[in-house]
């Protein structure tokens, strides 16, 4: 396949333009999309080319996610834009209690194709209210999928899934990913939800990850080499469902695993994770699995304070450099 350089925007809005061009049940709804586009530039040209489909709504989540889930109810494959990963709070009674356990009530009846777009992750400076990873809150909720990709090209591949799949799923992307950018076929493609992809392969340790965390690991690979340390790093792209099988297979073949994810350290994925690879794969390890890490603490607004309380690179490495030579 031809490849091409985009950012995580542009492959977002790209796949998004594709979605709405195959299939016209496919519309967006948010607050302030379309007088610039998605804060992001994700949905760049769609109120132009899809004139109708992208609807501005009053600042109430209740309402947005509200509305996405009685137009899938009824035959539409909604895009809800939460803006802010943090603002799914002021609706998870719409989430957690309706979206999550609609297709179950109603014995398989009904189906609930929608997407909730969610911007997550710290970084960009925006305190505690606006910087936080709840990725496992939804983990923990029977019936939606969870999906935190972290190049381009799974963004793309994996929301296109996301649009067409007939279940609620819970789409995060960091928010210092979208001007990331990296290699995107041309042609149109659908990655599995649930399917995990090897990234760079190594022996010695396992680095198990999603989302930012992708590129702590990588970069971690690249410092661990230089002390005759391979690491491999092992994308999950998709945590509920997660690919335990493709997991599985890496284990058996490094015997160590360290979990590096964004989430605060306490309930994060990494914790459920860990607790299936030890009962799994508990022959197969050689160390017990460490997990990396935010600390407990919520994000500070200050600069020096926001990276002191977030994982890096360095714990990566000092975390696998711990189960290789203990």
């Amino acid at each position: 396949m031809h490849e091409r350089i985009l950012s995580n925007a542009e492959a977002l809005a790209e796949a998004l333009h594709e979605e709405m061009s195959r299939d016209e049940r496919v519309f967006i709804i948010g607050e302030d999309l379309i007088s610039h586009a998605g804060i992001f530039g994700q949905f760049k040209g769609i109120p132009e080319n899809f004139p109708g489909r992208i609807i501005d709504t009053p600042i109430s989540e209740t309402c947005i996610v509200g509305s996405g889930l009685g137009a899938a109810m009824t035959g539409m494959r909604p895009i809800v834009d939460l803006h802010f990963s943090d603002f799914v709070t002021c609706a998870m009674d719409e989430l957690a209690n309706q979206a999550a356990k609609i297709r179950y009530m109603f014995g398989g009846q009904v189906s609930l194709p929608m997407v909730i777009w969610c911007p997550d992750g710290a970084g960009i400076r925006a305190a505690a209210q606006h910087s936080q990873s709840l990725e496992a809150w939804f983990v923990h909720i029977p019936g939606l999928k969870v999906v935190v990709p972290s190049e381009p090209a799974d963004v793309k591949g994996l929301i296109k899934a996301a649009i067409r799949d007939d279940d609620p799923v819970m789409f995060f992307q960091h928010k210092m990913l979208f001007r990331k950018e990296g290699h995107v076929p041309e042609e149109d493609y659908v990655i599995p939800i649930g399917q995990a992809e090897v990234k760079r392969e190594g022996k010695d340790v396992t680095l198990l990850t999603y989302g930012s965390g992708y590129y702590l690991s990588a970069d971690a690979a690249d410092e661990l080499a230089k002390l005759d340390i391979e690491a491999e790093v092992l994308d999950l792209r998709t945590i509920k469902p997660v690919d335990m099988e493709t997991v599985g297979a890496s284990i058996k073949k490094t015997h160590r695993g360290v979990i590096v994810h964004e989430a605060c350290l306490t309930g994060g994925f990494g914790a459920e994770l860990t607790a299936r690879i030890q009962f799994e794969l508990f022959d197969y390890l050689d160390a017990p699995v460490a997990r990396v890490a935010a600390k407990d603490v919520p994000i500070p607004f200050s600069p020096p304070l926001e990276d002191f309380v977030l994982p890096s690179v360095s714990d990566v490495v000092e975390a696998a450099r711990a189960v290789v030579y203990r």
